[in-house]
């Protein structure tokens, strides 16, 4: 079974010898809703920039493309990002309450843990990064 693939359009924000620079704006999903002048929500976009390396870069700035991702990679992106640190922070709080530590020293310290895991991640950031290909195609 082929694997999917998660892709964005985006345009090319600056290049260099091996490595593009494409901005992708992600705009909230209640946009397009009818009521979005009422709602607080409304007109939230966040622009993102990837850093893509590329081995011929044919490109343009202002050109549009896609930027085409694993589908297994985001999940793993996903795992990585929001559902092992949610474990962690579980585990920790789980295993002091039931230890009897005080419910704020529990809570504390389940929170604390977030902490060396995310500078890990960020120490690590090489590694993650040579795990995660994008590819960049033009539209």
């Amino acid at each position: 079974m082929p694997d999917k693939k998660i892709s964005h359009d985006g345009v090319i924000a600056s290049l260099s010898e091996d490595r593009v620079t494409v901005k992708i704006t992600s705009y909230a999903a209640c946009t397009s809703c009818h009521a979005k002048g009422a709602c607080n929500m409304a007109g939230s976009e966040n622009e993102k920039l990837l850093h893509i390396p590329v081995s011929d870069p044919d490109f343009r700035i202002g050109e549009k493309v896609r930027v085409i991702l694993s589908q297994s990679l985001g999940f793993r992106a996903l795992f990585l990002g929001y559902v092992l640190p949610f474990l962690l922070v579980l585990t920790v709080l789980l295993a002091m309450t039931a230890a009897g530590s005080h419910e704020l020293v529990a809570g504390l310290a389940s929170l604390a843990v977030l902490v060396p895991y995310y500078a890990g991640l960020k120490l690590m950031r090489g590694k993650v990064d040579r795990q995660f290909s994008f590819f960049v195609q033009k539209t």
